[in-house]
């Protein structure tokens, strides 16, 4: 996907949906599309991605996309991992979810829940694959494990998430009647090149993933690549990375 986008700098995030962004001599309030806690990302000062609705319904013409982070840029909007994964599903450019035949979103399981993306196949005998997209963008704490040859590790969650655990106990549900399930973790920053897992923010739901993978369900990571052009930016799937569980 593209995005025509402007820049300024980041000064401040406050009340969860709102952010200052200086461009020029003019402070923009901005919508700050993302409900989590958006750790190691709110440096003041880094550059600031922006775009900007001509909609006069909205009450914020400007909204936060992008935020720099040390040697590249971190993708802020919640509302767009599922949709450039789901382009990159569609095109078939993910090699170990390839082969099916069809793409479908926010699919209904249960009588509670909805799984990101569903893979089908028509095939005899292959069955529905099942997957739950999680947007990843904190940077793991330095130490030895989570540095190498000055590529850092990101780590999920950010924050306490019930739903994120919710969703692995969905992902062990489907696996039990018979179907493929995957935890895929977006990784929305650029300037790290494998996923892990927060253990002291959500211990909970770092033994649910541990139990979630020994019960079957896949646990997978894409990164994003993110290309600046003249006038807009193009957000894709990069390369599948490796999960530290």
């Amino acid at each position: 996907m593209r995005e025509r986008l402007q820049v300024g700098r980041f000064l401040r995030r406050y009340k969860r949906f709102f952010a200052d962004v200086e461009r020029g001599s003019e402070t923009l309030v901005t919508h700050c599309p993302n409900t989590g806690s958006m750790k190691t990302l709110l440096a003041e000062g880094v550059e600031a991605w922006f775009r900007t609705s001509d909609d006069p319904r909205r009450k914020l013409a400007h909204s936060l996309v992008l935020l720099g982070v040390p040697g590249g840029v971190a993708l802020v909007d919640t509302a767009l991992p599922n949709r450039i994964v789901a382009e990159a599903l569609e095109a078939e450019v993910v090699g170990s979810l390839a082969g099916y035949g069809s793409v479908r979103r926010e699919v209904k399981v249960g009588e509670k829940s909805r799984i990101d993306v569903v893979l089908g196949d028509h095939r005899e005998g292959r069955p529905d694959c099942y997957i739950e997209i999680k947007n990843v963008t904190m940077l793991s704490g330095e130490t030895p494990d989570t540095v190498t040859a000055g590529r850092r590790r990101a780590d999920f969650p950010d924050a306490v998430t019930s739903r994120g655990t919710r969703h692995l106990e969905e992902l062990m549900r489907l696996v039990d009647q018979g179907h493929r399930a995957v935890q895929l973790y977006f990784l929305g920053r650029t300037d790290c090149d494998r996923v892990g897992l927060a253990s002291t923010i959500d211990p909970v739901y770092a033994e649910t993933a541990r139990a979630a993978q020994a019960r079957g369900v896949e646990f997978r990571a894409v990164a994003l690549r993110a290309e600046r052009g003249d006038e807009d930016w193009a957000l894709t799937v990069g390369a599948e990375l490796p999960v530290v569980l």
